[in-house]
């Protein structure tokens, strides 16, 4: 498969990644030089320096012969505008485009294209995980992977160490206390 990814973010680098370690041919665009960083030393796939709104750019980065392109910048117009190129103008069979406005998405959904909308995500995730805890929510929220410490430090830890010897330099002193009232300091009788 022939995918054209544009925007080496985060999810655009591990994306571009993942799908080149399944043997997927891979190209992928961004205005950024220093985005391609992102990607693993080994990735094996090609990258493409130029706006991915742009026809000329989309082009150079063989549009006419991806079979899905998926748009992952950070901007929501950017991701409309890059997936209806490779829709409408490059004929992409498919085209899934990343976006932050629900509202926008079933709009673009109704342009025909593929949406994944991570507000919609993170919130249905975290209500689940509100109500039937983390494990529910198939790895979208991840459980802690330890308990917290409650009460004294393990016995023999440093912290329980330091704890022993600031008790046993405060032996024997008494605590003094203030007790300020309403209305103490200001003035009046």
């Amino acid at each position: 498969m022939r995918v054209i990814i544009v925007g080496c973010g985060r999810v655009g680098a591990r994306v571009a990644a993942a799908l080149d370690a399944q043997g997927e041919h891979v190209t992928v665009i961004d205005i950024a030089a220093r985005a391609f960083n992102r990607l693993p030393p080994n990735f094996g796939g090609e990258t493409v320096r130029g706006n991915g709104t742009d026809e000329d750019v989309m082009r150079s980065a063989g549009a006419e012969q991806a079979d899905l392109v998926m748009a992952l910048t950070e901007g929501d117009n950017r991701n409309a505008l890059a997936a209806q190129v490779a829709k409408h103008t490059f004929g992409a069979p498919r085209v899934i485009a990343k976006i932050n406005d629900p509202l926008r998405g079933e709009a673009y959904r109704a342009l025909g294209l593929e949406t994944i909308c991570r507000t919609t995500m993170l919130g249905d995730a975290l209500v689940v995980a509100a109500i039937e805890g983390a494990e529910a929510t198939n790895g979208f929220v991840e459980a802690a992977t330890a308990q917290p410490l409650r009460g004294a430090p393990p016995p023999g830890s440093l912290a329980d160490e330091e704890a022993k010897a600031a008790l046993r330099s405060g032996e024997g002193t008494e605590a003094e206390a203030n007790i300020v009232q309403p209305g103490d300091g200001q003035g009046g009788l």
